[in-house]
């Protein structure tokens, strides 16, 4: 009861989450005949992960390759498929968030990426500055449901299932919430009169775009493709891909010497270091949740609601969203992974399919104060509020969440590729 109220409290006074995982835990250690010694165990354990590696190199490559100018390439091939379409740059600006989450793995870094050259660009071509943001934030959500994803190389761990499977089940929903998005922008640039190009679609000036973009187009499939043919596993993708963005950046576009990558490895170290501290905890924090038995007795609370695994989904995606708005994705995922998965598992449930509706509640967070990640990284772009961009946020969230709803009633979406 202490070990709750206490972990209860930590989370809605704002503490840290390492601190809010590890404070409660540590009390509970201290009351209990355990030995001290299980705590230094449980948080060596925690950050001895092999496939953890995977999160720094991804993130790594995806700020190589921003400096590189691979962000550039995507974004003229996008420019030249568009063509006269209502709403043509807003667009551009999803499917190029689409293209670059298959590098960066990151829902903020995407937005930094795509947003720094198309939120101005799409303000110069006439649209509203706070309707770019908005774009290119739900466009930015993308970035953790298609692969590869640093939220599901989390779960993965937490969860003990393949990360590669994962990736293969966010590839479907991934593409379908895209188009969901760009079928969104297109209705509101459509009633706001925003305009596509001067000119229509032209194969031969789109395929010279392509060849002149080919080294940064071949990025994903190089990754990715390596990933599912079985040439590496995930954390060498990973390293792959930072030696990929290297040589790009250095042999190909020379735009990358030793500042850029100086200052890459400090982007990569800032995200990825709160990480170690807080997987650590939160293998010491799942230990006494099952020592408690709390993930049990929450499975038996639900499950007098419903046992019905379709209802059961539909009531943790609102508590999941709910959530989302004031803690932070990875955190969400650390600490109710140990949580529900008993209870998504005994209702018959698959991990994976459950997994990649965590990911895409979390999406909805990326869009929603008081944390809304993505929202803060358009407002440094744009100079706006965060009040000016979530109003117009807001319906791509109910985008999001119609998609959530099609990928929970309809779970062979996920799967299909497995």
């Amino acid at each position: 009861m202490v070990f709750a109220l206490v972990f209860l409290a930590c989370l809605f006074l704002g503490v840290p989450i390492f601190a809010t995982l590890g404070v409660p835990s540590l009390i509970e250690l201290l009351t209990s005949p355990i030995p001290l010694a299980a705590l230094a165990h449980s948080l060596f354990d925690g950050v001895d992960k092999f496939p953890l590696l995977a999160i720094p190199c991804f993130v790594l490559a995806g700020a190589l390759m921003s400096r590189a100018g691979i962000t550039e390439d995507i974004i003229n091939v996008m420019r030249a498929i568009v063509g006269k379409v209502h709403g043509g740059l807003a667009i551009v600006t999803i499917l190029s968030c689409m293209f670059f989450a298959a590098i960066s793995g990151s829902g903020p870094g995407t937005v930094a990426a795509i947003g720094t050259l198309l939120i101005p660009a799409m303000v110069q071509d006439g649209y509203r500055k706070d309707f770019a943001a908005a774009v290119a934030s739900s466009g930015g959500t993308l970035g953790i449901l298609l692969p590869p994803s640093n939220p599901m190389i989390v779960y993965g761990v937490l969860a003990s299932v393949s990360i590669g499977d994962l990736f293969l089940a966010g590839i479907v929903p991934g593409l379908m919430m895209g188009a969901l998005l760009i079928g969104t922008t297109y209705f509101l640039s459509r009633r706001a009169g925003y305009r596509g190009q001067a000119r229509d679609f032209d194969p031969r000036a789109f395929m010279k775009t392509v060849w002149r973009a080919k080294f940064s187009l071949a990025t994903p499939f190089i990754v990715l493709g390596g990933i599912y043919m079985g040439v590496f596993t995930p954390v060498e993708a990973s390293v792959v891909a930072v030696v990929y963005a290297l040589l790009v950046g250095m042999l190909v576009k020379r735009r990358v010497g030793p500042r850029a990558v100086w200052e890459s490895l400090s982007e990569a170290s800032t995200i990825c270091g709160g990480l170690v501290l807080i997987m650590g905890t939160a293998i010491f924090f799942g230990e006494f949740l099952a020592l408690n038995q709390i993930p049990q007795q929450i499975a038996t609370s639900l499950l007098t609601v419903t046992d019905d695994g379709t209802l059961m989904l539909l009531l943790l995606a609102a508590i999941l969203i709910v959530l989302g708005t004031f803690m932070e994705t990875l955190s969400t995922v650390i600490i109710l992974t140990p949580i529900l998965l008993p209870l998504v598992t005994r209702l018959g449930i698959d991990p994976i399919h459950f997994g990649i509706l965590l990911v895409v509640t979390s999406e909805v967070g990326f869009l929603t104060p008081p944390l809304g990640v993505n929202l803060f990284v358009a407002c440094g772009i744009s100079g706006l509020k965060i009040e000016e961009i979530s109003r117009r946020v807001l319906p791509f969230i109910l985008t999001i969440i119609g998609g959530l709803l099609i990928l929970i009633y309809w779970p062979s979406i996920s799967l299909v590729l497995l």
